[in-house]
């Protein structure tokens, strides 16, 4: 049988390609053992409510499918927590920026009603929209017009009673200057009305420049890089950090991805700002995230390490539930048993 020659040249792509499978692998290594080790530890004392949180709930509050009787179990689930402000979803917002108006028919009847019987707690209007960041359709910040349009939206909920207006605009790629230019407009408007300006806002690079390797890679960057963070931060009354859809197997993989969540957003908020880590009230499965890894548990716990590594004595600091509708008792009662209520714990 003759025998085959094989140039050894050939060799050196199967060897390359094995290499950087093997440092692939060894990097992923290395990222879990860091991670569980941040989620390791003893919690500090006082790293618990400050009587700051908040949770987003569905647009059923105002279009009439949420009445008396659901109200009466909100109000028992929020009154003695340390929820403040409520992120009521009154949008989405049109392409162009505006509001329609027919879209909270119910409004004026919830902002009586939470004020009635909850009197202490905040209702912000939740605004949102896809922009076309990442596909033909979605709103175009880099549109004066439509930017002016969106100030207007938050003139009129705030003119139909909401306490404050929270924005929840996605996907947003960090260094996005439109998006500031349009958070200095809405800041104008909410000072002089004296009302918050609230935010949501993507995850900060886990390591430096990460966002620009996903948008390499997929067209997806992601993360916000730590300096973008802080420049929204600083214009804004209050930032909730989605802390959650982060493809983690593991509950202590999670939670040492919050705690370094915590860390990262804490070195860069401003101390005027109230800063929220969001918790995982929601339990889909899906490729990017895997509900029995993201609980409210581990979130809680993530963020108790990570206040108490940085800045246990911070004040403007609490936790933001998402979503009510899809909340579970499980997930009421790991807040208030974790992170407890205002003078407790």
């Amino acid at each position: 049988m003759r025998r085959v020659w094989k140039h050894p040249r050939l060799k050196w792509p199967k060897r390359v390609t094995a290499a950087l499978a093997g440092s692939l692998a060894l990097a992923v290594l290395a990222a879990a053992v860091s991670l569980r080790l941040l989620y390791a530890g003893d919690l500090e004392p006082g790293t618990q409510t400050r009587g700051r949180d908040a949770v987003w709930l569905g647009h059923a509050w105002v279009d009439g499918r949420n009445g008396e009787r659901e109200l009466a179990a909100l109000a028992r689930r929020v009154r003695d927590s340390g929820i403040r402000d409520l992120y009521v979803h009154a949008g989405p917002l049109e392409h162009n920026g505006s509001l329609p108006a027919a879209r909270y028919p119910k409004a004026t009847w919830l902002l009586k009603a939470v004020h009635r019987e909850l009197p202490s707690v905040r209702v912000q209007a939740w605004l949102g929209d896809v922009l076309a960041t990442e596909g033909p359709t979605g709103l175009r910040l880099e549109d004066r017009g439509n930017r002016a349009r969106v100030v207007r939206s938050a003139r009129q909920v705030l003119d139909a009673g909401f306490d404050g207006v929270h924005f929840d605009l996605e996907p947003l790629h960090s260094g996005d200057r439109a998006y500031l230019a349009l958070l200095d407009a809405l800041h104008t408007l909410t000072r002089a009305r004296r009302v918050p300006l609230s935010v949501a806002a993507h995850q900060i690079d886990p390591l430096p420049g990460l966002h620009s390797a996903a948008d390499f890679l997929t067209g997806h960057p992601k993360w916000w890089s730590q300096k973008y963070f802080g420049q929204v931060a600083r214009r804004v009354d209050q930032i909730a950090v989605m802390s959650y859809d982060t493809t983690m197997p593991l509950e202590s993989l999670y939670g040492g991805y919050v705690a370094q969540q915590t860390e990262l957003a804490l070195e860069i908020t401003p101390p005027t700002t109230d800063l929220l880590m969001g918790l995982p009230g929601y339990h889909t499965n899906n490729i990017g995230r895997h509900a029995w890894a993201e609980t409210v548990t581990a979130a809680v716990r993530g963020t108790r390490l990570g206040l108490g590594r940085q800045d246990r004595h911070r004040e403007r600091f609490g936790v933001a539930l998402y979503v009510d509708f899809a909340a579970t008792e499980e997930d009421w009662r790991a807040y208030r048993k974790d992170w407890g209520a205002p003078g407790k714990g």
